[in-house]
């Protein structure tokens, strides 16, 4: 059975606070063949003191004059919004998800009936965060981005120990740099967590472009998770690192294309590879004519094109043989 690979648009603040702006992120998501559109919940005042500093992105994408808990002010959506945009993801049919960033937000999305949890990179330093989810009962998606291998296995422990099961955890591999450098990406590590853990594994990327999210996919992910904008040039923190509509759908359109590629670990010709092997392959010939009680030598035999005769692979059972009747120059060899 082919693989599905989950593909989550990062809407994430790209709605600048706008919950009409968040519909539309909601709709382009839709409409570029994503599964599900993610956004942030958060309350500002519980996510950042007055005196947290902005990251060098943040401060390149809109300022240095507000600080950062000025700058997630304007980002907030309301509670209402959150149901408002809820019931428009499920009318127009993709999956409403959200990242929590503090405890009162684990607690409003589990209210509001989401099967999925997704604890962002940010946070998976944050044990009682971590516990308040890993109770929750809820599908969990943990993002990794500037963890160690000994913090991400620490979050695991949390999340297990509040009663979190391993079959509903998915582990992402994550570069928290906005857009992150090629050399910074170090791939390899998705899946090779994966395998540590026993989980199922995916990758949340922050590069420019599509090529990490296919090799993503041809490595084995499960999820995929992208951001998504509407315009690169609006302003906002993660705009300049996200893919635009047009771009996403492209994205998702390649992904759904390696999945088909990547077909079964079974090696064996396809049935179009059936079809030209007759051509292709070989068979035993006499490379000029060959009297009948003649041997049968490396100089009067040779492997040529088409098949249906003696395989050459069966090279060594026909030399030294006498030939039981002539054969013409080209001739398919028969014992």
């Amino acid at each position: 059975m082919r693989k599905h690979v989950f593909i989550i648009a990062e809407a994430g603040v790209n709605h600048n606070g706008s919950p009409a702006l968040a519909k539309k992120l909601a709709l382009a998501a839709k409409k570029a063949g994503a599964d599900a559109v993610k956004f942030q919940t958060f309350k500002a005042e519980l996510l950042a003191s007055p005196s947290a500093q902005k990251a060098g992105y943040q401060v390149r994408t809109t300022g240095a004059a507000d600080s950062q808990l000025a700058m997630l002010r304007k980002l907030e959506l309301s509670h209402d919004a959150h149901y408002d945009l809820k019931a428009y993801c499920r009318k127009i049919g993709i999956e409403f998800l959200s990242s929590p960033f503090d405890m009162e937000s684990v607690d409003f999305l589990q209210k509001m009936g989401l099967r999925t949890l997704k604890i962002p990179s940010g946070e998976i330093t944050n044990l009682p965060l971590l516990r308040r989810i890993g109770a929750s009962g809820r599908k969990i998606i943990i993002s990794t981005g500037m963890a160690t291998l000994a913090e991400a296995e620490a979050a695991l422990k949390a999340l297990y120990a509040a009663g979190a099961k391993k079959a509903d955890i998915t582990l992402l591999h994550c570069n928290t740099d906005y857009p992150t450098r090629l050399p910074d990406v170090n791939l390899l590590a998705m899946a090779a967590m994966g395998e540590k853990f026993g989980l199922k594994f995916g990758y949340s990327d922050h590069t420019e472009g599509i090529v990490v999210p296919l090799a993503a996919a041809a490595l084995g992910a499960s999820v995929i998770e992208k951001h998504l904008t509407l315009d690169r040039k609006m302003e906002g923190p993660d705009h300049k690192a996200s893919l635009e509509p047009e771009g996403f759908a492209y994205m998702t359109a390649a992904v759904r294309a390696v999945e088909v590629a990547l077909g079964s670990p079974e090696k064996k010709p396809s049935r179009s590879e059936l079809r030209n092997a007759p051509v292709a392959r070989k068979s035993i010939t006499a490379a000029l004519p060959i009297a009948k009680g003649e041997i049968f030598t490396a100089e009067n035999i040779a492997a040529m094109r088409p098949a249906g005769g003696i395989s050459p692979m069966l090279w060594d059972s026909v030399l030294g043989k006498k030939a039981k009747r002539d054969f013409a120059a080209g001739e398919k060899i028969r014992l």
